[in-house]
């Protein structure tokens, strides 16, 4: 197994204090982290949320996606409910990294959506892993999760892992006029769930 978990902490933020667990990915040289509030190891299912990092979307404040508002409202989820568990990934852009990431956005500049933009540039549409999951739930010893997804491939995904997915709860946020083409192509391209055009 080439994740291993490093050492834990506590974190402030605005929603409470979590727990950060730190996982180094010795194959492809990444570190990934864990937020967890609450007892998790317990029989009932753990609320949860898998985000994959986005470094404009979760520190630049970008609005051309919907993850940095995505990433804040399950943290704001986890601790309305007191419990819960967000793992967050290296995996940029969808798992192409932040340089080909600004390489697509240029792209799109030019009028290509993100799947267009990622398949000029010779990737697949999706190309995360979340393999790298199991090892961080059988650390962290949770049985069951209800997932804050809109993306029915990540349900299946972690399914097919043999992780026990309770619930899909959906987990829409931050729609805007920079975003709409993004949603879009992530509802008819990648078929994503969206209720309705309302966020919560």
């Amino acid at each position: 197994m080439t994740v291993r978990f490093v050492e834990s902490s506590k974190l402030p933020t605005p929603w409470g204090i979590f727990v950060m667990h730190g996982f180094c990915d010795a194959e492809n040289d990444k570190e990934h982290v864990v937020l967890t509030m609450g007892d998790v190891s317990t029989d009932e299912p753990v609320l949860a949320r898998v985000h994959s990092e986005c470094l404009t979307g979760d520190a630049l404040f970008s609005m051309r996606c919907d993850c940095g508002p995505q990433l804040q409202a399950a943290m704001h989820k986890v601790a309305l409910a007191g419990r819960g568990v967000i793992f967050y990934l290296r995996q940029e852009g969808r798992g192409i990294g932040l340089l080909n990431k600004i390489k697509a956005y240029h792209l799109q500049d030019q009028g290509a959506d993100t799947v267009e933009a990622n398949e000029q540039l010779g990737f697949g549409a999706d190309m995360r892993d979340y393999s790298i999951l199991k090892p961080m739930i059988e650390h962290l010893n949770i049985q069951s999760l209800k997932l804050l997804t809109n993306n029915p491939r990540k349900v299946k995904a972690l399914q097919d892992m043999g992780v026990n997915i309770v619930e899909r709860l959906p987990h829409q946020t931050g729609r805007n006029p920079h975003n709409a083409k993004y949603l879009e192509t992530k509802k008819g391209k990648l078929g994503h769930l969206f209720n309705s055009e309302d966020d919560e």
